[in-house]
């Protein structure tokens, strides 16, 4: 048996078998990546169908645990919808309305970059919670 010097040439199956190593190692690395490939066109052709139906789920089921009003302004403002603006209980008494109104108005005002209509409902919300009938100023 011929010992191994770092010089000495090598016999065809000791070569063989030394060059077969890293050769497996790059086919298993180009069958990683092609199955990544394969997995992630599958996914960009699935997720159109997926998120159309995640959008018909999410209207067919009303969020359980939103704090939030759903839906828009009604014709003529109520007590209640005056309430829902200000984030108050309709029986409010006046100083925590107030509160809750300069909150909410430092937040929205248009002089900050708030929108005026927003600012405009905000003070009809205010209006009919401290008694009086407000007329819109947008009707």
């Amino acid at each position: 048996m011929a010992q191994n010097y770092p010089n000495s040439p090598r016999t065809q199956q000791e070569s063989f078998v030394v060059s077969r190593g890293p050769a497996s190692t790059m086919i298993v690395v180009g069958l990683g990546v092609a199955a990544a490939a394969f997995t992630a066109r599958a996914a960009i052709r699935w997720s159109k169908p997926l998120m159309e139906s995640a959008k018909k789920f999410e209207k067919a089921v009303p969020l359980l645990n939103s704090h939030y009003y759903r839906g828009g302004f009604e014709p003529k403002m109520t007590k209640r919808e005056a309430a829902l603006v200000l984030g108050v209980s309709p029986s409010v008494n006046v100083k925590k309305m107030r509160e809750a109104h300069r909150r909410i108005m430092l937040l929205n005002h248009p002089d900050r970059g708030g929108s005026p209509y927003l600012a405009a409902k905000i003070n009809e919300a205010k209006d009919i919670l401290e008694g009086g009938n407000a007329k819109s100023p947008l009707r």
